[in-house]
């Protein structure tokens, strides 16, 4: 059973170390651990078991991508593998093989979607690497996906107060917030133990993310249930669609039967969810039925798209959407990722003076700090960031030749 460390009790705000936070989010935020809760987290068994998931979905992932361009997520589908893997060893063990806790599942978890992360990675990068003029060769490909995968952690690591601690309630990560809640749902009976071993809170709030936990797993099964039910038995079409005529020639509506995509507006919440049908709205009754009707006096195409394509008045609505609305929403996107980060600048130079202070702080403190505010010294990670920038200019496969520019 977890206990509680006397000379590191739970902390009111358990990743800040400071005033407390503005973000009143944050402020009510419990951790569903304790941060003086000890438990198992990085014990061999649950990296091995890691290790091997992210292979099996990294090489999945890499195919995917490589194929249709887009990847699948690997965070609730290892979280689940895991649960299930561990709890029929110690089944199949006679408890001889210790049922994991929580955190041990957040390693195995962590492991293995990083192998779906590096190959979308890798994946995104070896056309890069074509239209350069490169081979793929084996030595290159790897040291793309090692020396990207390890600079991309050491980044991050300085930021993760900054866009994740700061930002907690206000940036979504709906694949970490579901997946945070199916091993709660899961969590052992030590886990559980440790998650109410605080005050009469910490014990409700544990309570709730289980039951929450508990609702995401169940409409993980329905919705499996239902995808297979269409996929297999063609129950109703995936995507049912109006197209309108004259006078209103160019709209539609349609409607996706996916139950992921419901999912995910139910973790994002309503608000998000509606600006994104907003962008939908616009598309498919504003802009296509616009562009159908001032271009239909076209006797050709109009950029971008080719003069060999159709012309306007021939096109249907999803020829309309690639050849147009595409590149509209593409700039739409790059738009508002250019704003955010820009808007983003002050909490990213927050993070990057939080580990600069860690520079200059002694390790005594790094060690009495928080389990959950607890980082890689920034030493190591400048120091590493150094010495990766270093290799890939060095590294004959990657022809950088000394110039980083």
């Amino acid at each position: 059973m977890a206990s509680i460390d006397p000379s590191n009790p739970p902390n009111e705000f358990p990743d800040i170390v400071g005033p407390a936070p503005v973000n009143p989010i944050l402020a009510r935020f419990r951790p569903f651990i304790p941060p003086g809760a000890r438990l198992r987290e990085l014990t061999p068994l649950p990296l091995i078991i890691g290790t091997l998931l992210g292979m099996v979905f990294g090489a999945s992932s890499l195919y995917l991508v490589l194929k249709v361009g887009l990847t699948v997520s690997a965070s609730i589908p290892v979280a689940v593998l895991s649960i299930t893997c561990f709890r029929f060893l110690s089944w199949i063990s006679k408890n001889k093989i210790r049922n994991t806790t929580i955190l041990e599942n957040n390693i195995v978890q962590t492991a293995g979607s990083a192998g779906e992360s590096i190959a979308f990675g890798l994946g995104v990068t070896m056309p890069a690497i074509m239209i350069l003029g490169f081979d793929l060769e084996i030595t290159r490909v790897m040291l793309v996906a090692i020396l990207g995968g390890l600079i991309g952690i050491l980044m991050m690591i300085p930021l993760r107060r900054a866009l994740i601690v700061q930002q907690h309630g206000h940036l979504k990560y709906p694949e970490g917030t579901a997946c945070a809640e199916v091993l709660k749902a899961a969590a052992s009976p030590e886990s559980r133990d440790a998650a109410h071993a605080g005050d009469a809170v910490a014990r409700a709030a544990a309570d709730e993310a289980v039951g929450g936990g508990k609702i995401i797993i169940g409409g993980f099964a329905i919705g499996f249930l239902y995808y297979g039910l269409l996929q297999i038995f063609k129950i109703m079409k995936e995507v049912p669609e109006k197209i309108f005529g004259k006078p209103f020639e160019g709209g539609s509506i349609s409607l996706e039967n996916n139950p992921a995509l419901l999912g995910v507006g139910y973790i994002i919440g309503p608000r998000i969810s509606a600006l994104m049908m907003g962008g939908g709205v616009l598309s498919y009754l504003v802009l296509i039925p616009a562009i159908k009707y001032f271009g239909s006096t076209a006797a050709a195409p109009l950029p971008p798209e080719p003069p060999t394509a159709h012309a306007i008045a021939q096109m249907t609505v999803e020829e309309i959407q690639k050849g147009y609305i595409l590149y509209i929403g593409a700039g739409a996107v790059a738009a508002a990722g250019i704003i955010s980060l820009i808007r983003s600048i002050p909490l990213i130079w927050h993070g990057l003076k939080g580990g600069l202070a860690d520079l200059r702080s002694s390790g005594s403190a790094r060690e009495n700090a928080p389990r959950t505010d607890q980082d890689l010294s920034m030493k190591w990670v400048v120091g590493g960031i150094i010495a990766l920038l270093v290799v890939m200019m060095i590294a004959p496969q990657l022809n950088l030749r000394f110039n980083l520019l």
